[in-house]
């Protein structure tokens, strides 16, 4: 068996997930109705986690704790965890495309700079102001 097999089992109930993470099951449930994390369910409608889920988990409480909104982290997510298909030699591999720490900031940083042109001002521009100086 995989690796990544074994990483994507449902293996925990809420109360580990909890324990595991210091979030709260109303945290947990919240990030499931944003579709950032999606445990399986038992017979029973159990919500089951896998080890990948418990790190999704970690990751947004650290965007969370960094002052990133929702929005922000669903974006976030969304570039760092979602392949890139390419052909190598008539098939289809599977790239996985990560931003690094120093990509996103600049990024962020290249946002706020532009935020305000044109008369559209951001939303997150007065939360991103307070990362940079």
């Amino acid at each position: 068996m995989s690796d990544q097999i074994r990483r994507s089992m449902p293996l925990f109930p809420m109360g580990i997930v909890q324990s595991l993470t210091d979030l709260s099951a109303r945290q947990v449930r919240y990030y499931e109705q944003h579709q950032l994390v999606n445990p399986v369910r038992s017979n029973g409608n159990q919500r089951l986690f896998s080890f990948n889920d418990v790190d999704r988990l970690l990751e947004i409480k650290d965007l969370i704790e960094k002052g990133v909104n929702m929005a922000g982290i669903k974006q976030v997510l969304t570039l760092t965890h979602q392949p890139e298909k390419e052909t190598y030699s008539g098939e289809e591999v599977e790239v996985r495309n990560e931003l690094t720490d120093k990509e996103l900031r600049r990024m962020l940083q290249q946002e706020l700079f532009t935020a305000g042109r044109q008369g559209k001002a951001s939303i997150r521009q007065g939360e991103l102001s307070r990362f940079f100086h």
